[in-house]
């Protein structure tokens, strides 16, 4: 069955533009992803990097744990990146840019994939980024983390900016 479609009551804070949903999901360091196993919901926020070319977010963590227990019994997340621009006095109201992403979630087992999903995270979080690299992405290691991608199928987004 189809997922019922929904319009955005306030249509004047819907973010319709791509390119503006793109911009925010690259440039905030976090997301943060819903989940379902056994009808139970989890919640995780997770730093990642959003590649344009392929329409996907990466991320990266232990090889075992619950995150990866949900992922596996249901490869299907909701995920959400958050721009607070902070409290507008007065108004009783808050600024912010926020992106609602559909996606699934799936590890990435190709090693030149898994390394330049690293290498994307490490380039978007360090000053320094070859220093990182040198020192993190090593072929002995990449076998110590685990990698998801999440390919996104549907985006939406909304915005309350004074």
């Amino acid at each position: 069955m189809p997922e019922p479609t929904y319009h955005m009551r306030l249509r004047e804070r819907e973010i319709t533009d791509q390119d503006e949903m793109r911009s925010i999901l690259s440039t905030h360091d976090f997301v943060t992803l819903a989940m379902c196993k056994d009808n139970s919901p989890y919640l995780v926020t997770v730093n990642h990097v959003y590649d344009p070319e392929s329409n996907c977010v990466y991320f990266h963590c232990a090889n075992a744990g619950k995150k990866l227990d949900y992922l596996d019994a249901n490869p299907v997340v909701w995920g959400q990146a958050l721009e607070d621009r902070g409290y507008v006095e007065g108004e009783c109201d808050y600024d912010y840019r926020t992106v609602q992403f559909k996606g699934k979630a799936r590890p990435v087992t190709d090693l030149s994939e898994k390394r330049r999903a690293l290498e994307m995270m490490i380039e978007k979080m360090e000053e320094s980024p070859e220093q990182a690299k040198k020192k993190f992405i090593k072929a002995s290691s990449l076998d110590k983390v685990s990698v998801y991608r999440i390919d996104i199928e549907h985006m939406s987004g909304k915005k309350r900016v004074e």
